[in-house]
Order: structure tokens, then C-alpha cells, then sequence
């Protein structure tokens, strides 16, 4: 018997790396835990899918494509999934875990929101709504509870995929009581598309964040869904104009006069401070220029042949999986990029979840993965300095170092910073995280009885390569700034050395070489 499991006590369920902990909410399918890490100690989602009650629904073959898609989902506004683990009776979903709390009791603790702030709101949903709708998820369930606020109170929309495996009018019998959201046509029973109802949600949302209330409310259910058909709600004195034509277009009852999402994008109320990175510009879909790396990426996830992929992306169906599949991981980079332009701190690539074995701060996730300052610089830097450069004859102005001591590649970050870990745990280095992507790392040299120091930061160089700069923090240049080598990888502000402070040997003769030694030892550990 372990030390914390107490006489009696049922042992804590294990899945995977993941231990079980308290339970969440309950979904369409299952239940929904809290799960720790046990080495990292980093805390995830985990969606439980009961197998029987997928299989009643004979939807098993649909669920495993729909989360194949899922997997590939990268969002700012969308909650990751981020590994699936299967039993003979269940499925695991890995998935991100936010701390914020639902939307649904935001509301509820402030009433009505300022309008800039129930605009932010709503411009993050409708992303992540468009982004879906995009790639043939639609969501079917769009409620506040369903609507997650990390840390930053950026909304992460949650339970996005799996609502639309329900079968046609079984929307009620498995959405939680919420039929305060569901449009007339889901309550009457008639078909729909899908789209169209979560426009209808979404609009109910915002009536919500701006009033405090919902538009169609009544505790006996018949009388609600009289309502809801007439689709007549009241409408305060406080709301402007342009949000009550935006709230009527969406609230329709007739779905074919219903706003749609390109609508709403449109109108004047949601585009005012609305961010460059939430929609970026379309790409034409030009089937005779292909994208090689996504292909691969799709035949890596699906386990099928490049030639099935182009076969997918010629036939022109919208509900191929592998085309879906392959626009997911174009448009995946099109957001990274979108993103680095608008300089979204900490948005899309920062905002995952910290890949190392100690976890920083949560404040440390502000910091971004940034361009590389010196091969990288942002082109509108470059531009302004050539000009200034031709118009001063100033060449020094343009010049860039030509060399770093680094290592390129095109994996993810938090893959990456993942075998970094690891490397550096297997050469028994020492370490402290500014943040996910930027560490400082020491080794004792036995011989000369000092520690040689170095920074590993990883920066972004485009799209889908970066590098891991090394750098080397030597004892000299520490002290030559009255700080304590020692206090580098101290939590607290570093402490001038002339403070009584236990001092670290002042280092005799030149580490050069020994810095290189320790990047080599690292690179050697990498590659294996």
C-alpha cells in the first residue's frame, strides 16, 4: 500500500500518466474528471466516452474520424484534445484543462457585461464557431457552461465535435436540460443542417452577456418553448441600436432568413475592435497546388497513402475526412501566421501547455515564443531599416550576426522543449524555466569544482521551423553586473554579491571550451 492511500480508501484511478480526480460535469457520452500528470504534475482534461452507449447510437466509426479531426484542431478559442486512450469499455479524452471557470457563472457573479466586454466575448466565440463550421464540425450545444475562461479570460469553447454524433432529434434527451438555447426548429423536431443552430445559440449567448438574462425563459417547459417559436423576446432600453439588429438576425425563427456567420462578421456592432487573428484572410483552395508537409502530416495521422490524400482533395467533397483533415493543418498555419502578425502575446503557440517537468508560474505563460531577434527580425524592422540605410548611406544599420550556436527544427515547440527536458534530466543538468521556452541550465564542473551556465531559448523562425539558441551565462559576465552566479537559478531577484551572500568560487581561466563541451554533450543526448 502506497503512503497516501489511506486504510480502506479505494486507490486513485490511473489512465495512461494520468491519475483521476474529481469529477468535473457529465457530458453526452460520459463524464468529464480532472486528471494530474503524475511526473509534471500538469493538470488536463479527461472526457469519458462510454463504448455502449457509442455503440447504441452506432456511431463508433464516426466518433473515431471525428476525433482524428479533433486532434488536429489548433485554436486560440477552441479547448486542444490532446491524446486519446482506449479501453475495452471506455475512451479517454486528454484534453486541455482551463482554470477560469465557465462563462456561465462569469455571467451570473457580474449580471450584465459591459458592452466592449461581452463584445470581446462574443468575437472569440464566433471564431471558434467559423473555424469549426469550416471543417464540418458543428457543435449542436452552444451554451455558457459549455464556454470555458482561462487565466488571460479568454474564452475556450468546450465540448466542440462530439454534440454533432447525436442522431437527429435526440437534441433534447441529451443536452443537459438546456433547451433555453435550442432553436425552434430543434425543439418542433423538424431536420436542420446544423449551422444554422448554432447561430441561433450563439445569439442567446450574446442576449446573455448583455443583459444578464436570457431572451426565452420560463420554468414550465411548454410555456418556453412557446416562446422560442414566436421567437418574440423583450429588449432593454440600454441596448444600442446596432446590437438589437444584430440580436434580431441572429434570433430568427425562420433558419433561411437567419443571420449566418459571414453576417455577423460583417455587421457594423461585432467588427469595432474586432482582432486581425480571430478571422485571417481566406486562402484559395486550389486543388493543383499542394502542400507536401500537410499531406504527410495527414498520412502520418490517418495511416493511409499520399495518393488516397490527393485522391480526397480532387474528389471535391466537403465531408471527405482526410480533405478536412489536410484544410485543418492549412488553416492551422494560417492562424500561426495571422497571429505572429497581429503579435498576439502568448495567444497560439505559448498558450499550450507547458512541456516540462517543472511547471513555471502561471504568469509565465504571457511570455511568447518570439521570432528570433537576430535572423528573423519582423519584415516591417527590416524594410524601415534598408530604407534608412539608402537614405543615409548608414550600412552598419542592416548589418546581422552572421553566426548562432543553435539547433533548427521543424517539430512543435512543446515536442521540442519536451526532449530538451529530457536530454538535460539525462545528463544530470540543472535547470530553472523563465517560461515554457526559455531556460537557464548549469552543470558542476568537477574538476575545476565551479558550475559552467548557459540559456536555452527556443525562438520561432517561420511558420513551422524553430531554433533552440544556445548561449552561455558565464561566472564572469555575472559577476561584471554585481549579481550572484548562484542567484540566476534562485526564484527570488537576483542579489548583488557584495550583500553577505554565500559566494560561488570565482572561476579561474577561460570555459569556452567547456561551454562548448556542455552543448555538445546536450546535442549528443538529443540525437539520440
Amino acid at each position: 500500500m502506497s503512503e497516501n492511500t489511506k486504510p480502506g480508501a479505494q486507490p486513485p484511478v490511473k489512465i495512461g500518466h494520468y491519475i483521476l480526480g474529481q469529477t468535473l460535469g457529465v457530458g453526452t457520452f460520459g463524464k468529464v474528471k480532472i486528471g494530474e500528470h503524475q511526473l509534471t504534475k500538469h493538470k488536463v482534461a479527461v472526457k469519458i466516452l462510454n463504448r455502449q452507449k457509442i455503440k447504441s447510437l452506432d456511431v463508433v466509426g464516426k466518433i473515431r474520424r471525428e476525433i482524428q479531426n479533433l486532434k488536429l484542431f489548433r485554436h486560440p478559442h477552441i479547448i486542444k484534445l490532446y491524446q486519446v486512450i482506449s479501453t475495452p469499455t471506455d475512451i479517454f479524452m486528454i484534453m486541455e484543462y482551463v482554470s477560469g471557470g465557465e462563462l456561465f457563472d462569469y455571467i451570473v457573479k457580474n449580471s450584465k457585461l459591459q458592452e466592449h466586454e461581452a463584445r470581446r466575448f462574443f468575437q472569440q466565440i464566433i471564431s471558434g464557431v467559423d473555424y469549426c463550421h469550416r471543417h464540418m464540425i458543428v457543435h449542436r450545444d452552444l451554451k455558457p457552461e459549455n464556454l470555458l475562461l482561462d487565466h488571460n479570460m479568454h474564452v475556450k469553447i468546450a465540448d466542440f465535435g462530439l454534440s454533432n454524433m447525436m442522431m437527429d432529434g435526440e437534441f433534447l434527451r441529451t443536452s443537459c436540460g438546456s433547451p433555453n438555447y435550442a432553436a425552434p426548429e430543434v425543439i418542433s423536431g423538424k431536420l436542420y443542417a446544423g449551422p444554422e443552430v448554432d447561430i441561433w445559440s450563439c445569439g442567446v449567448i450574446l442576449y446573455a452577456l448583455l443583459c444578464g438574462t436570457l431572451p426565452f425563459d420560463d420554468e414550465h417547459v411548454p410555456t418556453l418553448f412557446k416562446k422560442i417559436k414566436s421567437g418574440i423576446f423583450p429588449i432593454p432600453d440600454y441596448l444600442n441600436k446596432s446590437v438589437t439588429s444584430l440580436l434580431c438576425q441572429m434570433l430568427q425563427i425562420d433558419p433561411m432568413k437567419r443571420a449566418t456567420i459571414e453576417d455577423i462578421k460583417k455587421h457594423e456592432w461585432f467588427q469595432k475592435d474586432c482582432p486581425a487573428y480571430l478571422f485571417p484572410s481566406p486562402v484559395e483552395q486550389d486543388s493543383s497546388v499542394i502542400d507536401i508537409d500537410a499531406v504527410r502530416e495527414v498520412c502520418e495521422k490517418f495511416g493511409v497513402q499520399e495518393q488516397e490524400v490527393h485522391g480526397a482533395l480532387l474528389s471535391g467533397d466537403p465531408h471527405d475526412q482526410l480533405a478536412i483533415a489536410y484544410h485543418l493543418i492549412i488553416d492551422n498555419k494560417r492562424i500561426a501566421d495571422e497571429a505572429a502578425k497581429a503579435e498576439i502575446k502568448g495567444f497560439y503557440v505559448a498558450g499550450s501547455p507547458p512541456p516540462v517537468s517543472i511547471v513555471p508560474p502561471s504568469n509565465d505563460f504571457n511570455s511568447p515564443l518570439k521570432p528570433h531577434p537576430e535572423r528573423i527580425a519582423p519584415l516591417r524592422d527590416r524594410v524601415a531599416a534598408a530604407n534608412h540605410a539608402a537614405a543615409t548611406g548608414d550600412r552598419s544599420r542592416v548589418k546581422r550576426a552572421k553566426w548562432h550556436l543553435g539547433i533548427r527544427s521543424q517539430s512543435k515547440p512543446n515536442d521540442i522543449m519536451m526532449e530538451v527536458y529530457k536530454a538535460m534530466k539525462a545528463l544530470d543538468y540543472e535547470w530553472k524555466v523563465i517560461n515554457p521556452y526559455h531556460v537557464r541550465v548549469r552543470h558542476k564542473n568537477a574538476l575545476h569544482d565551479r558550475y559552467i551556465m548557459m540559456s536555452l531559448q527556443l525562438y520561432q523562425v517561420d511558420y513551422k521551423n524553430y531554433l533552440l539558441d544556445f548561449k552561455s551565462l558565464c561566472n564572469e559576465e555575472a559577476e561584471s553586473n554585481n549579481v550572484n552566479p548562484a542567484s540566476l537559478f534562485m526564484d527570488t531577484i537576483p542579489t548583488p554579491v557584495l550583500t553577505g551572500n554565500i559566494l560561488v568560487p570565482k572561476p579561474s581561466g577561460h570555459h569556452t571550451m567547456e561551454f562548448f563541451e556542455m552543448c555538445a554533450a546536450l546535442i549528443i543526448q538529443l540525437a539520440r
